[in-house]
């Protein structure tokens, strides 16, 4: 499994609207994702984090637009990729779990201890291997 899944889109920092120096961040390949921050670093950093929240478990991922046709369609902005890692944003993402009771057989269950075998997490990966199948 790969460790990393880098993507880069272009973002659009806008403060047209706002007070100098306060943009308004967006992607025009990712709708969905919007921020905004007080001057440029921030404001790169947020839309990083609205990047990751929109495409990290996304199975299909859109293309990304050429930098220059960006720069030419907000030509007030300013245009900069932004480049996030979807594995490493899927591990910050907390999601809710339930508890659930199983029942297993005895001697399974006996080997499963002694190889030290975390329950929860092997039911987990297999529920997710068979819903993928």
């Amino acid at each position: 499994m790969a460790q990393t899944h880098f993507v880069a889109y272009p973002a659009v920092l806008d403060d047209s609207e706002n007070k100098p120096g306060e943009y308004s961040v967006s992607f025009p390949d990712v709708p969905g994702a919007l921020s905004e921050g007080v001057g440029v670093a921030q404001a790169l950093a947020h839309g990083a984090e609205a990047l990751e929240l929109m495409l990290y478990d996304e199975k299909e991922l859109p293309e990304s637009s050429d930098l220059k046709t960006v720069e030419q369609e907000y030509p007030h902005a300013i245009v900069s990729f932004i480049t996030v890692d979807l594995i490493a944003a899927a591990k910050k993402v907390k999601k809710p779990v339930v508890r659930k009771n199983t029942t297993i057989p005895v001697d399974l269950a006996e080997k499963a201890d002694a190889a030290d075998i975390n329950f929860s997490e092997t039911l987990t990966e297999a529920l997710k291997e068979k819903l993928e199948a």
